[in-house]
C-alpha cells in the first residue's frame, strides 16, 4: 500500500488511515504528525494534507467554522499539487469531499448532511 514510506512508518499510516476513517479526529491527526516530522519528500506533502484535514475536523467538533474553513482549505491546496505522492489512496476522492465541504462552509452553509472525508484504498 504506502510503498513510499519508510518501513517503521508504513504501520503508523495504516492506524492513522484506521483513526482518519473512525472519526477519531484528533487521535488521527497525531498519528499524521509524528509521521510528518519524520519523513521528507513528496510524500511528506501528502501526509501534512491528510493531517491538517483531521485538524479541520477537529476545530469543526470544536464548532470552529473560521479554523476548520482555513485548515480544509490548506489541506485542499496541497491535494491539488501535481505529481503528489497517493501513498495507496484514492486522492481525487479525498479532494472532492473536502471541496464540497470547504464550499459549503465558504457559504455560510450547513455541512451536517455533506460526506465526511474518508481515505479509500486505490484496488491494485
Amino acid at each position: 500500500m504506502c510503498c513510499q514510506l519508510p518501513n517503521g512508518k508504513k504501520t503508523e499510516f495504516e492506524k492513522g488511515i484506521k483513526l482518519f476513517n473512525n472519526q477519531e479526529w484528533y487521535e488521527a491527526h497525531d498519528v499524521f504528525e509524528d509521521i510528518w516530522h519524520n519523513i521528507n519528500g513528496a510524500e511528506r506533502i501528502t501526509v501534512q494534507a491528510i493531517l491538517q484535514i483531521a485538524v479541520a475536523q477537529v476545530h469543526l467538533s470544536n464548532d470552529n467554522k473560521v479554523g476548520a474553513t482555513i485548515l480544509y482549505g490548506e489541506g485542499l491546496g496541497r491535494l491539488k499539487q501535481n505529481n503528489l505522492p497517493s501513498l495507496g489512496l484514492d486522492l481525487d476522492a479525498l479532494r472532492k469531499i473536502v471541496e464540497k465541504r470547504l464550499k459549503v462552509l465558504q457559504h455560510g452553509g450547513c455541512i451536517l448532511e455533506l460526506s465526511v472525508p474518508q481515505l479509500l484504498k486505490i484496488e491494485a
